[in-house]
This record gives structure tokens, C-alpha cells and sequence, in this order.
């Protein structure tokens, strides 16, 4: 279209107080699902990540509600991240050992430990204490870190270089600190016993965080210290499982699953249980809520077709590895700048809902074995866009409750049927649907990508139920809605589950 002629309809729908971005669709798009046609037998979690901070310690108002939440979602392999920015809330010994004593200090991460194993309770979880004592790596001065443990340092992973270049110093801190966990405590380097009440089930723990970024390691770095922590770990707990790279940049970074997936790069023994990476969309600064709803999408499309290489190079090298996207969502570009006090729109938290949503669609088609959301809390200064908790009055958001909903509906061997949309001008893309085969009946997930309603004429009439997160449940549950003959109504950014 010339300029000229879009500028004229531009006036024209200016004048008539015309809602283009909100209008219904004016011919439902036709659903075919093919109930007796599996596609793909599904093999996928949906769960999320609690990234370690101030507002998650005992005692705030945000991290009681959290963990209630956590509760209440009872998902399992949870991740659980003691992360870089607050040294003493996720590194137990921050000072190097002296022959008179040790810094071995728990009194700040243990209750924090503490709530999350009481939250998840009969659920599995992938723990992760990430961030390595900077001591143990060279540096030109020692590395210093605040006194305060809710103040924020980004500067406290330096180094690239381990002091013990066999990295069995490395290894020893890891299976010290997993024996305070599951073992009661552990003897330290001077031979002195620390004992602890804990006799936790750790069965899975995840060896180190974006490793691509963090001390900037190399594949054989990082495969190397991979096989220092889990061999010192499995001789203090021989039932953990362990869960690799953990990449932030999966696409910039195919060697380090070429690498780290041939068996031969490893010490005999080791085993490959399961791989993570992230993916995060990013939308261009400037940019408004109408061209997210295009770029979220196009960015994972993007994302999806790096997972089909990675999965090519895991079936060729390691089969048997298991794969966790265990940190998925959108980082606006505001977010830790001073212009994040303020809110995204709230739409903003259903359009990120059916990102996750459609993701969990793809990667289930491909057979993800974790299906993660990011994370649990974010704030102002602490990447507040991916937040599934609103900081400002403690409730989970539309993030949470779509999480929620597909959780409670879709599970590891459901099979994904042949699912197809027939549209008379209308962009298909605009909706994603899949219909799952499940123990408890015929189900339907329906995602509204756009910022604008659309009618969905259903393959069968009379379903028992419907639920939807949409701009009106807010900071509440799905709600249920009403099917009129065969046709559904979708809000715009909804997340749907229709079932028979």
C-alpha cells in the first residue's frame, strides 16, 4: 500500500473512533483436530525457575506469598539459583582458607534453602549454586563484595583462570556444600567437622549458570570443571543426577554442545544426564506493546530453530541426555535502568504468558523433557519484566496463572494430535492451538498471540469446560468461559484451555 493511501485510512479510522487493535475477528478461523492421529507422544514438564534475592529471604511479604504459590503449583524439577549478583546469599565460603580457620558461613542461605524444600515438597528440583567463590580463581587483587547481603554487585565473578587448574579445589567446594545439605554436614579443609541438621534429597543439580557469559569459559573449560564438581559431588551423594552448560546464548555457541556431548571429552564415568539453555526475547528499545506482539514471536521462531541444531547434535553425540530450556521469557530493554521503576503495560504480562504458552507448544512437539519459565520474582533493578510475582501487591501475575494453567492440564504422555486452523482472510498466525490427548479427556490449548479478539469455531460442540488468562483475570486465575454452539471467543493475549 503507497504511503498516501495508508495515511488516508489512517484519517479515516482516526475519525470513526475506530479500535482496530481491539476489533474481533469478522470470520472465525476453523479448527481441525485429528483426535485419533498422535503426532508425538509428549515427554515434557512445565515448570519454572526461583532465581535467589532480597525479597525472597523469611520474613518479606513478597517471598511468603511466592512460596505459597510454589505450594500451591506443586510442579517439579524447579530450579533454584543462588545467583551472582549477592555473593552472600549463595556463596558459603567467601574467603579463602587459612590454616587458623575457615569462612564457612550457611546462616544466610540456609533459611532461604529452607523454604524452598519446605514450598516443594514432594516435587523434584534442580538445584544450582552457581556463583564459584572468587578466590578460587586468579585475579590481580583479591575480590571484594558488599557487606550488606541485600546490596547488589554485578563485579563479583572475575577471573577466567582457576587457582587449581585440576579443579579438584573446585570440586571440593561443591561436594562440601552439597554435604551440608544431604549429608549433615562435612569435614573442612583443616579437618574440622560442620555439622547441620539437613538430610535434604538433592536429585538433580545443575553445574554452574551461562557459563558462555560467567568467567567466560571455553567448551573444554568448562567440560573439564563440569567433571571436577560432578565426581566430587557423586561421593557424597551417588543418587544426584546433573544437568549441563546452562548456555545464556545457545545460538552463538554450538561448540560448546558439540564438545560437551561427545562422550570421549570426559573423564570415564561421567555421566550426561541432561542439558539447559535459555532463551530471553528482546525487544528493541523504542519499540511499544504493538510490535512486541510481532517480535516475542519472531524471536522464538528464531530460538526454535536453534533448538532443532541443538537436538541434531544431541541425538548424534549423547541420545540417552535429557534437555531442560529451564529459563524462558522477556527481558524488556528498561529493565535495570532507571527507567524500570515504572511498569510495563499490564497486557504486557498476558502477551509474555502466551509466549511461554506457545513455547511450551513447540518445544512439547519436539519433546522437551523441561519445559522452565523465568523466574519466580523480578523487581525494579532486578529484571522486573520477568517477574511471574507482582512486586507492587505480593499476588502472582498472568505469567504465574498461565504457568498454572498449563501445568494442571498437560502432562509428560499426553499425545499431541494432528492440529490445524483454516482461515478466510485472517493471518493464522495469530493463533496457536494444539489438542492434546490426556487421561482425563480430549483438551485444547488455544494462544491468542495478537492484541485483538478473535473467534475460534471448535472441532466439537458442548465441551465441558473452558478456561482462560486473559487481560481480565489480572492478577487472579483463569476464568471460566462459555463456548456459544461450536465457537469460542478469544480475548486478546488470552491462554485458553478447552476441554471434553
Amino acid at each position: 500500500m503507497k504511503f498516501a493511501s495508508l495515511f488516508a485510512t489512517l484519517l479515516v479510522v482516526l475519525s470513526l473512533g475506530i479500535q482496530p487493535i481491539h476489533a474481533a475477528e469478522s470470520a472465525p478461523m476453523k479448527l481441525s483436530v485429528e483426535w485419533s492421529h498422535p503426532v508425538v507422544t509428549s515427554r515434557s514438564a512445565a515448570t519454572f525457575q526461583i532465581v535467589v534475592n532480597p525479597p525472597l529471604r523469611p520474613g518479606q511479604p513478597l517471598s511468603a506469598a511466592a512460596y505459597k504459590a510454589v505450594q500451591e503449583l506443586g510442579a517439579d524439577y524447579v530450579r533454584y539459583v543462588p545467583w551472582l549478583p549477592y555473593p552472600r546469599l549463595g556463596v558459603a565460603e567467601l574467603e579463602p582458607p587459612a590454616k587458623q580457620k575457615t569462612s564457612w558461613d550457611f546462616s544466610l542461605i540456609d533459611p532461604m534453602m529452607a523454604d524452598l524444600m519446605h514450598a516443594t515438597a514432594g516435587h523434584s528440583t534442580i538445584v544450582n549454586f552457581s556463583t564459584i567463590p572468587a578466590w578460587l580463581f586468579k585475579t590481580s587483587k583479591p575480590v571484594t563484595y558488599p557487606a550488606d547481603a541485600n546490596q547488589v554487585d554485578w563485579h563479583y565473578t572475575q577471573g577466567t583462570e582457576l587457582q587449581d587448574p585440576t579443579g579438584a579445589q573446585l570440586g571440593d567446594y561443591y561436594a562440601r556444600l552439597v554435604g551440608w545439605y544431604v549429608n549433615g554436614g562435612f569435614t573442612d579443609e583443616n579437618g574440622v567437622r560442620h555439622n547441620s541438621s539437613h538430610h535434604y534429597a538433592l536429585p538433580w543439580w545443575e553445574v554452574l549458570n551461562e557459563v558462555d557469559f560467567e568467567h567466560s569459559m571455553t567448551p573444554k573449560q568448562y567440560t573439564e570443571r563440569y567433571d571436577a564438581i560432578v565426581s566430587a559431588i557423586h561421593r557424597v551423594s551417588p543418587q544426584t543426577k546433573f544437568v549441563g552448560l546452562a548456555l545464556a546464548m545457545p545460538g552463538k555457541s554450538p561448540e560448546f554442545f558439540e564438545y560437551f556431548l561427545n562422550h570421549r571429552n570426559h573423564k570415564a564415568g561421567i555421566p550426561l544426564d541432561m542439558i539447559s539453555y535459555h532463551f530471553y526475547a528482546s525487544p528493541v528499545a523504542g519499540q511499544t506493546i504493538d510490535s512486541w506482539q510481532y517480535s516475542f514471536f519472531d524471536q522464538a521462531d528464531g530460538f526454535l530453530s536453534t533448538v532443532r541444531y541443538i537436538e541434531s547434535i544431541r541425538k548424534r553425540l549423547s541420545p540417552e541426555t535429557k534437555t531442560d530450556c529451564d529459563e524462558l521469557g522477556v527481558i524488556l530493554p528498561t529493565d535495570n535502568t532507571s527507567a524500570d521503576s515504572t511498569p510495563p503495560p499490564a497486557a504486557y504480562w498476558n502477551l509474555a504468558g502466551t509466549l511461554y504458552a506457545y513455547l511450551y507448544i513447540e518445544l512439547s512437539r519436539m519433546q522437551m523433557d523441561v519445559i522452565g519459565e523465568s523466574q519466580l520474582i523480578g523487581y525494579p533493578t532486578q529484571f522486573p519484566s520477568v517477574s511471574m510475582m507482582n512486586w507492587q501487591n505480593n499476588k502472582p501475575n498472568a505469567r504465574y496463572w498461565v504457568l498454572r494453567l498449563i501445568h494442571d492440564n498437560f502432562h509428560s504422555g499426553d499425545q499431541l494430535v494432528q492440529t490445524s486452523l483454516t482461515t478466510t482472510g485472517v493471518d493464522s498466525h495469530n493463533i496457536a492451538a494444539q489438542g492434546f490427548v490426556t487421561p482425563s479427556g480430549h483438551k485444547l490449548l488455544l494462544i491468542n498471540k495478537r492484541n485483538q479478539a478473535a473467534s475460534v469455531e471448535l472441532p466439537e460442540e458442548a465441551p465441558h469446560s473452558a478456561f482462560t488468562v486473559d487481560e481480565q483475570t489480572g492478577d487472579g486465575p483463569a476464568r471460566p468461559i462459555a463456548a456459544v454452539g461450536k465457537q469460542i471467543q478469544l480475548a486478546p493475549f488470552s491462554v485458553t484451555v478447552v476441554s471434553w
